[in-house]
């Protein structure tokens, strides 16, 4: 064991694995801030799965293509392309993470955030949920 470091089930390896989902997470957002959209096939192809299943807004896919029209559609929102950024840490219990996010609009245009959990596998994304907005409160 190097000297400062804890074995597979302490912190230096879940920092590693914290990493290792930051740098798939932020290549995914990358994709819908693309500058242009011959890229993104590429950039989620450096984030995700071939067989990823992605559950978004309109419901459950699968594969990279999927997740491209997905992104390709936000990328062409009607007030203009908007900008994707990761707003929070990337939280990850074992091979689960969560983060938050926000999409901005041009010109002060339409403004969306929410949570997304994903479940890593070899490094790479295999599984996307998508929670769009915000959670209200409870009526309690």
């Amino acid at each position: 064991m190097v000297q400062g470091r804890t074995s597979r089930n302490g912190w230096y390896y879940q920092g590693l694995q914290e990493e290792t989902a930051r740098s798939a997470i932020d290549t995914f957002i990358s994709a819908f801030n693309a500058s242009d959209d011959s890229y993104v096939t590429a950039l989620l192809s450096q984030a995700l799965t071939s067989d990823v299943v992605f559950w978004g807004p309109l419901g459950r896919s699968e594969g990279i293509a999927a997740v491209e029209r997905f992104v390709l559609d936000i990328r062409r929102h009607p007030a203009g392309t908007g900008t994707m950024v990761r707003c929070s840490a990337v939280d990850m219990p074992d091979e689960w993470a969560r983060y938050q996010w926000v999409f901005t609009t041009p010109g002060g245009g339409p403004r969306l955030t929410g949570t997304d959990v994903v479940h890593l596998r070899r490094s790479l994304i295999d599984q996307v949920i998508v929670f769009a907005g915000e959670i209200e409160p409870s009526a309690s």
